[in-house]
């Protein structure tokens, strides 16, 4: 082989050897920083990135894949892709760039929109220096020689000097203390707000002491600074360094630490039955709302610095606890006890004691009070303003103001007055000190009186208290009693409503059973009157048929009568005519009768079996029976029969005119019949 050969062999060898040299594989999870070690342009006249081709770091970086670059002229720092996980912040310090401002502490960024991207990054100005601008979740390829990323795990980039490890180590140190590798999350469960105080920005002015609310009236979107998110936006529509007046509600908010830092405090919560009234620390001087009769303070509208004139109504209220203060002002009945063992649920009389008295009988007993106040949520701002708090008021108005009334009326009672006269007390009392009430804008609802009590020094008192109570135990035992012999009138018929009910179900069968028997008898009643009915039909139509029966018998006894009478007629006349005849033939009708009646007396002396001849014979004068003894009987009979006929016997006359016409008709009928038959 001739040595042109070798010549050309060798320098094809080194072509090769170049061409190999100058080929660079960047991996994937990877970048390549170009460091450029000499060019015709010469080194950076200041500065660490060379922008037109100077020595010096690149602007651009190589992503994964084969590149070739011209051999020893440059050299390539493989560094790894910067990734911020999910729910985390990055943070980037720039090392080339404009200085900052005397008044930044952050480089500011509303120019750049793309750390990836040096080249734009520094021609549209960017500041060397921490950025104001954080990195959000994702993977982020980044030129490690420009920036350098600071993130809760490690610091990402090209440490040009050991002193630059410590600096970042320090930065990673602060982050950590403000939590600022996380976003600023505050939970509806934490009942909290974030009051932002930001670090970078123009100072307050003169007498401000809270930065005001900015961006909310702003036009310009780009000045928007969406809630402390937006460093540049918040400055540029005028925001000032130090303690925001605006406050962070419930939310997530991506805010750099190094920008601002975000206390948590409690939410203001104004609890029902209670106002609170704004002082506002900060805000412009506003108009005095208060009105020509108030020498006491001003009110100014709300936003301005002094005390609002409209207070907080109950509620929660994401307030600013370091621009201003909220007091509680109860709205509800304040109950003030002078009494040292007892304190109200407000606890504003937590320092009263008993109001000592002297009385007009030199006695020195000592009184317990309770005053009920309201305070109009509308006037809680005046008293505020007038008195600071309700307890000041309290402790340094109401309590000398009401010892110095009972004070006065203790003085013009003796102690058993007071006892006795309480209820009027109590009443002239509420009516007088509610004007003197009023002047402090308070309403006085009530004032109770309680009993004197004895204090260690005098024991008198204890000994009329101790009278009093006795008279009032006898009173009460009376009471007791009566009211006992009341229960035991109770008890007695309690127990007889209990026996009742245990019985209620007999009364219930019996008052059943009462009802079935009254509906019984009212059916047997119906049933009776139906049967009445039925009888008075039955008698009716018997009595009809006994009235036909009956007249039927009687048209026949009438007829059978008649006939008999006609017949009895007949036969009488007949045995007229005979007895007639007859008498005729005894020779008158004297004969006759003693003819009948001798026959009635034989036949009633044989019914009576009577001796007609005595069986012993007696006689006075020894006469047997002769003329004389017959004439007395027949004499005696005589008398009896003439008695019977009504005609004196031996009287003989003749027969009358009508006799004999009777006799002649009864002839006549008697002859009549016979003529006919």
């Amino acid at each position: 082989m001739s040595t042109h050969e070798m010549v050309l062999g060798a320098l094809a060898v080194l072509a090769l050897v170049f061409v190999f040299a100058g080929i660079r594989y960047v991996p994937n999870s990877r970048v390549g920083v170009v460091e450029k070690r000499f060019g015709l342009r010469g080194s950076l006249p200041q500065g660490l990135i060379a922008l037109r081709g100077e020595a010096g770091f690149q602007p651009d970086v190589l992503r994964g894949g084969l590149h070739f670059l011209t051999p020893l002229q440059y050299r390539v720092h493989g560094v790894p892709l910067v990734t911020i996980p999910q729910g985390r912040i990055g943070y980037l310090f720039a090392r080339d760039g404009i200085p900052l401002a005397p008044d930044q502490a952050l480089a500011s960024n509303a120019r750049t929109v793309d750390f990836q991207d040096v080249r734009a990054f520094l021609e549209n100005g960017g500041q060397r220096g921490p950025q104001r601008q954080i990195l959000r979740e994702g993977t982020h390829a980044i030129n490690l020689a420009e920036f350098l990323v600071v993130t809760e795990s490690r610091v990402f980039g090209i440490l040009l000097d050991r002193a630059d490890d410590a600096d970042f180590q320090r930065m990673v140190s602060t982050l950590r203390e403000r939590d600022g590798f996380r976003p600023v999350m505050i939970s509806g469960q934490e009942d909290a707000v974030g009051v932002v105080t930001v670090h970078d920005g123009p100072s307050l002015s003169q007498g401000q002491i809270i930065a005001p609310v900015v961006g909310d009236d702003v036009t310009e979107p780009l000045q928007y600074h969406n809630q402390f998110q937006d460093a540049d936006r918040f400055l540029a529509a005028g925001g000032r360094r130090g303690r925001q007046l605006q406050v962070l509600v419930d939310g997530t908010y991506y805010v750099n630490r190094l920008f601002a830092t975000v206390e948590l405090i409690p939410k203001t919560v104004v609890e029902v039955g209670t106002v609170g009234v704004v002082v506002s620390y900060t805000g412009e001087a506003g108009d005095d709302l208060s009105g020509t009769d108030y020498k006491h303070g001003e009110l100014v509208q709300q936003g301005r610095r002094g005390v609002w004139s409209e207070p907080l109504l109950p509620g929660k209220y994401a307030f600013n606890t370091y621009a201003g203060r909220v007091i509680p002002v109860p709205t509800t009945n304040i109950i003030l006890k002078w009494k040292q063992s007892e304190v109200g649920s407000h606890r504003l009389d937590e320092n009263l004691a008993e109001v000592s008295l002297i009385t007009k009988d030199a006695f020195e007993p000592s009184l317990s009070l309770s005053v009920v106040v309201h305070i109009d949520y509308r006037k809680a701002p005046l008293v505020i303003q007038r008195f600071g708090d309700v307890k000041r008021l309290v402790e340094q108005t109401l309590d000398p103001m009401v010892a110095a009334y009972f004070k006065n009326v203790g003085q013009t009672r003796t102690l058993i007055e007071l006892i006795h006269d309480r209820s009027q007390i109590q009443e002239t009392a509420g009516l007088e000190m509610k004007s003197k009430f009023d002047r402090y804008n308070l309403e006085l609802e009530e004032v109770l009186i309680g009993t004197p009590s004895a204090s260690a020094d005098d024991p008198q008192i204890e000994q009329i208290l101790t009278q009093l109570r006795n008279r009032q135990i006898a009173s009460e035992k009376v009471e007791t009693f009566a009211r006992q012999r009341h229960a035991a009138l109770e008890e007695r018929q309690l127990r007889e409503a209990e026996a009742r009910a245990n019985q209620q179900q007999r009364l219930t069968e019996s008052e059943l059973g009462v009802e079935v028997e009254a509906n019984v008898g009212r059916a047997e009643y119906q049933r009776s009157l139906q049967k009445a009915e039925q009888i008075r039909a039955l008698a009716k139509a018997d009595a009809d048929r006994v009235c036909s029966l009956a007249e039927a018998e009687a048209t026949k006894v009438r007829a059978l009568g008649e006939a008999e009478a006609d017949k009895s007629a007949r036969i009488g006349v007949a045995q007229a005519i005979a007895i007639e005849e007859q008498v005729r033939a005894y020779g008158g009708p004297r004969y006759q009768l003693v003819q009948e009646v001798m026959n009635r007396f034989s036949d009633a002396v044989r019914d009576a079996k009577i001796d007609v001849v005595p069986r012993v014979v007696m006689n006075s004068n020894g006469a047997g029976s002769g003329a004389n003894g017959s004439n007395a009987l027949e004499t005696l009979l005589t008398l009896l029969l003439s008695e019977r006929v009504g005609e004196p016997v031996g009287i003989d006359r003749e027969r009358s005119a009508e006799a004999l016409a009777v006799r002649e008709r009864l002839h006549a009928e008697l002859k009549e019949p016979r003529a006919q038959s």
